[in-house]
């Protein structure tokens, strides 16, 4: 190790920042307050805030942020606290049958809590109704009045008789009634010898001469007058019988009217609304039309109804309460879990009835959550609703027009499928969605409506400052955890190490995580193992458990390409020197678990004008950021190398044994140190990894995934033997984030293992190479011996020779036409 990589090495304090347990004000959580206030995210609590109070059109709120930053929850519970506050509870919603339009149901808005009393008092009415009205029809009164004008009826029907049997009798005839004609007037004959007979009969007598001719005559004549008379008597009785109905009916309907009107005024009386009352007034005029259903039925008149397809023909003078707000505290809040079409907005259920066919009514429209939520506030997960159909245009829809029309829609035809068309409801409803940054960013360049109906955004951190207070403020969200669960007290060694885990999460020192639910699972984790070892208190040790053992439920893949690596059949070399020849860092991301593992990393160079050939690039392996940082790296050559000459170079890199693509500059830095290695044909050692991109100045640049990217080589190096000269070179702008497992920290200070910071590509190669690289002199050349003399000699050698030779090399990258 060259005395000058000292200069370099990032001290053993600023591997890893360390709490110190003996900071906290107390031994245990269970002698400090839970956490009652939301942690962390004052930028969005006050875009809540901000939204909540704004009482606008368009001004619902659009979250956005890392999934696991505790958004739901945190909306919710300041959502529920405003809410509480508010004491206008919405009115209670309710759909009632229109008599005269059926398909149109009318909507009802009451007081809170009214419209499930209203619902009681319309089934008890109804059932009054089922016992009064058979009672009505079976009371003396109503005997009494049917039985006098049957009785008048009677006498007059008689009377009609009597009057007209005088008149048959005096014209010598006789009314004979004849079978089958029940319901007929009855017919007359002709006296002969005291015995009706008919006159077809009386006809052959007189064709035998056994009856006078003339006589005939005039019985024909007679029996004329007297069928006029017998016709007219029926009309009269027709009339009179039609009459006697028409009172029948009056007496029905007047006493009917009487009965079910002492009910209704009361029932109106109860409820001040004009809509209600026209709706009883209709509804009367429709029991009228159908009192048979209140009588008592038959056993006939049951199986008739039985072989009906209709079904309860009580049901359209029953109410349909879609919200109802009896115990309601303040204005309602909704938190949709499932947010599919029906769910949302509600549907128009249908039924098959007896004869096999879809049927519907007022009383199978059923209130979604946005309908619930009226008057109050809806919170919805946009990527679940965006995913179901038809869910995403009717939202916009109802928040524009602030209008909701409850309607069945089938998701595979796209149509309404019921003839009901309930009557609007007015929407006032607060709706928050929670997605992330990348959907907010889409919907707001290609839909529209996404400004006009969002105006405001609250975008969650998933990082806060890391600060004595906000310490303090972990170890009481600790507490309420405790509480909420049930589980062990954190001893202060416990919250130092949860608090060091949470710094590690937000990926910066000075940072702490916002990830709640995440800790949230720890904290569990670790009283788990805590009550293994049964102990009174959570330490550290439970928490690093805790965290090893996720490690370990996730690392499998991890293993598997470090048992690759140890059997050589992915090449690594962590010990020697090879001319351009670099282990590269990368970073696997597997959901749950990141882990990082070394990449060999090769470059060759020869005369030529092909430049820079990215062999990733040309077996479509490479993603645009890796193509742009291979770009920059020929900027960075032209830069430094070809102000007197031409860069007439033709180079290869390649990521060896990739076969799955490559994206991202962090190995940009790298790169160049290969192609460093080869123009100047010093080696680099093999024991050394890098990663950090660079700018065509030269500069190296912070990247993402360091502390993986460290402790995967370090992992890689103890399999294949430490042997103190190993280490990692990280950009110096990375350091701050460096957050390194205890094991890692351990070699480093024991000298094992090292970590140098650079700023540079001279600084790099200088501790890759253990040669000074060199600097510019006055006369525009590198000193003698330097790295940076013998890259722009080899450069120049090769600028030279393709000037010699022409070029007639044919210079084309391969695959390239």
């Amino acid at each position: 190790m060259s005395e000058h990589d000292t200069t370099y090495k990032i001290p053993v304090a600023q591997l890893r920042w360390r709490m110190d347990p003996a900071d906290l004000p107390f031994d245990d959580t269970s002698e400090i307050d839970p956490l009652t206030t939301i942690l962390g995210q004052d930028r969005a609590i006050e875009a809540l805030h901000f939204g909540i109070g704004m009482r606008r059109d368009g001004y619902n709120i659009f979250v956005t942020g890392q999934a696991g930053t505790g958004r739901t929850e945190t909306v919710r519970q300041l959502v529920e606290e405003v809410a509480a506050k508010q004491t206008s509870v919405p009115d209670d919603l309710c759909y009632l049958h229109n008599f005269k339009h059926p398909e149109a149901p009318v909507l009802l808005r009451l007081p809170p809590g009214k419209g499930q009393q209203l619902k009681k008092d319309m089934h008890d009415l109804i059932e009054t109704l089922k016992k009064e009205v058979p009672q009505l029809f079976e009371s003396q009164e109503y005997i009494n009045r049917k039985t006098e004008i049957s009785d008048a009826y009677e006498k007059k029907t008689t009377s009609f008789f009597m009057a007209l049997e005088k008149k048959v009798k005096e014209a010598g005839f006789a009314l004979v009634t004849i079978q089958g004609r029940q319901g007929q007037p009855p017919d007359v004959m002709p006296l002969v010898d005291g015995e009706p007979m008919p006159l077809a009969k009386v006809e052959q007598m007189v064709e035998k001469g056994r009856f006078p001719k003339d006589e005939l005559a005039k019985l024909k004549h007679n029996y004329q007058e007297i069928r006029q008379q017998i016709d007219a008597t029926f009309r009269d009785i027709r009339a009179l019988q039609k009459e006697i109905y028409e009172k029948n009916k009056q007496i029905d309907h007047v006493m009917f009217t009487n009965l079910v009107r002492e009910h209704i005024d009361n029932l109106t009386a109860s409820y001040d609304s004009d809509i209600l009352a026209t709706h009883l007034s209709d509804m009367i005029e429709d029991m009228l039309e159908n009192m048979r259903i209140f009588q008592a039925p038959s056993k006939e008149s049951m199986m008739a109804q039985a072989m009906m397809p209709v079904g309860d023909p009580f049901t359209q003078y029953t109410v349909n309460v879609l919200t109802d707000h009896t115990d309601q505290k303040g204005v309602p809040v909704i938190v949709e879990n499932y947010p599919t079409y029906r769910n949302l907005f509600g549907s128009i259920e249908r039924i098959v009835d007896r004869s096999g066919m879809w049927r519907t009514d007022f009383s199978k429209i059923k209130a979604g959550s946005f309908i619930k939520a009226n008057g109050g506030y809806l919170i919805v997960n946009l990527m679940d609703a965006l995913m179901e159909p038809g869910v995403w245009p009717a939202l916009k829809r109802a928040l524009k027009s602030r209008k909701m029309e409850i309607e069945t829609y089938d998701p595979f035809y796209l149509f309404t499928t019921t003839g009901l068309k309930p009557e609007p409801i007015d929407m006032d409803v607060k709706v928050i969605v929670l997605s992330n940054r990348y959907v907010y960013s889409l919907l707001r360049a290609y839909d529209e409506d996404t400004a006009k109906i969002f105006k405001v955004r609250a975008d969650f951190d998933q990082s806060m400052d890391k600060t004595e207070e906000s310490i303090l403020s972990l170890a009481a969200f600790v507490r309420s955890q405790t509480d909420k669960h049930g589980l062990k007290p954190f001893g202060r060694m416990g919250v130092g190490a949860l608090v060091e885990q949470a710094v590690r999460m937000a990926g910066r020192q000075e940072k702490i995580a916002t990830t709640f639910p995440l800790l949230g699972d720890l904290i569990l984790e670790a009283d788990y193992f805590a009550t293994q070892d049964k102990a009174d208190k959570i330490t550290d040790k439970h928490v690093h458990q805790a965290i090893e053992a996720r490690i370990t439920r996730s690392n499998l893949i991890e293993e598997k390409i470090q048992e690759m690596i140890n059997r050589g059949s992915i090449m690594i070399d962590t010990q020697g020197a090879v001319v351009g020849q670099v282990n590269g860092l990368a970073v696997y991301a597997l959901g749950d678990y990141m882990f990082g593992k070394p990449s060999r990393i090769t470059a060759t160079t020869s005369m030529g004008k092909a430049g820079i050939i990215n062999i990733e690039r040309e077996a479509d392996l490479s993603g645009a950021t890796h193509n742009k940082g291979v770009l920059i790296l020929s900027g960075y050559l032209r830069d430094k190398y070809a102000q007197d000459k031409p860069l007439a170079m033709s180079a290869s890199i390649a990521f060896e044994q990739s076969y799955s693509g490559v994206d991202g500059d962090s190995a940009s830095s790298t790169e160049v140190y290969a192609l460093l290695s080869s123009l100047a044909d010093i080696p680099i050692k093999q024991g050394i990894a890098v990663t950090g991109s660079v700018n065509q100045k030269g500069e190296i640049q912070a990247i993402g995934g360091v502390n993986q990217k460290i402790e995967g080589f370090y992992s890689c190096c103890k399999h294949m033997g430490l042997t103190g000269e190993q280490g990692v070179i990280i950009p110096q702008s990375n350091v701050k984030d460096l957050m390194l497992r205890h094991e890692v920290v351990e070699a480093v200070a024991k000298g094992t293992f090292h970590i140098w910071a650079v700023s540079n590509v001279d600084e790099g190669m200088r501790i890759l190479t253990g040669t000074d690289p060199g600097t510019r002199q006055a006369d525009g050349r590198y000193p003698q011996g330097s790295i940076n003399h013998a890259v722009d000699a080899k450069l120049t050698v090769l600028a030279e020779g393709l000037k010699k030779f022409g070029t007639s090399e044919d210079t084309t990258p391969p695959g390239k036409s």
